[in-house]
């Protein structure tokens, strides 16, 4: 296995390992890598979340993009880092023949100035791999994304990749989707508010607080401006704030899907084939 930045190695694999955020979420049931720093801990504890996140964005990268791809770029603050090795790794020689779809204009920008060529789903509908963050996983692996403003693109490219890989740090595990991060949903902006009254009363979803991304769509729920938020593709975003976790998650992502108006959401179930962790304890690789 290649070297992580603190000299990391793989110490076992083990079919239960237990890891834990401040919601002491519990994933046991899937198989996980623990690579455990040869440091001692309290090295490892001083990492920074930046630092947290280039490890794995790095690792990412390292481990799963070989020459002749088509790789799949994901958007915000964990997936940077992974984009960020990918241009290193082209400009260094070490990867040839790669071609990447980026998932928002931001990525888009990003890849071009560090020299990645680009491609789309119009030409290349089939990827080999997608790396990209989450702002939430539970247990069985389900996401939370879209907290950047581009859920759609990223799932339109994501879920076409033979293997998507995600990157996060410990702190977006917990036991159940929903209270720790809202859920976005893009919507149509005709007629909006209709369509956010139909997505309050879905019963997967009951118990739900509906709110209107405002300012940019990039930075999270929190308003940071007077105009509704628009997402690249010219729609509206709705967050959805719940105070107990989502009872089943892909049942409330078919049932947001079946609302016209819906255009897309921020669940992403089933689609994960790789989740690499940066925490205390160094790096887990969480499998199905």
């Amino acid at each position: 296995m290649a070297a992580i930045t603190m000299n990391a190695q793989a110490r076992f694999v083990a079919p239960k390992v237990q890891l834990h955020n401040n919601n002491t979420a519990l994933f046991r049931s899937s198989r996980c890598v623990l690579v455990k720093s040869t440091r001692k801990q309290t090295a490892v504890l001083a990492l920074t979340q930046d630092e947290l996140k280039k490890m794995v964005g790095y690792k990412s990268v390292d481990d799963y993009v070989t020459s002749g791809m088509v790789v799949g770029l994901g958007t915000g603050s964990t997936a940077y880092f992974a984009v960020e090795r990918l241009g290193q790794k082209l400009a260094s020689g070490e990867l040839t023949n790669i071609v990447a779809i980026p998932t928002s204009e931001r990525t888009r920008e990003q890849a071009l100035s560090l020299g990645i060529p680009l491609v789309s789903l119009d030409t290349h509908s089939k990827l080999d791999v997608a790396i990209d963050g989450a702002d939430e996983v539970d247990p069985e692996l389900n996401l939370v994304k879209g907290g950047g403003g581009a859920l759609l693109r990223e799932k339109m490219v994501e879920v076409m990749a033979d293997k998507f890989i995600v990157i996060v740090d410990e702190s977006k595990l917990c036991s159940g989707l929903g209270p720790g991060f809202p859920l976005p949903v893009e919507i149509t902006p005709f007629c909006h508010k209709h369509t956010m009254r139909l997505i309050g009363a879905l019963p997967s979803l009951a118990g739900c607080k509906t709110q209107l991304r405002m300012g940019s769509a990039a930075t999270g729920s929190a308003p940071d401006g007077d105009e509704i938020a628009v997402t690249d593709n010219g729609n509206y975003i709705v967050d959805l704030i719940f105070e107990e976790p989502i009872l089943d998650a892909p049942l409330a992502a078919r049932e947001l899907k079946e609302v016209c108006g819906v255009v897309d959401h921020g669940l992403f179930c089933g689609m994960s084939t790789a989740v690499i962790i940066a925490g205390a304890d160094g790096i887990t690789v969480q499998t199905p």
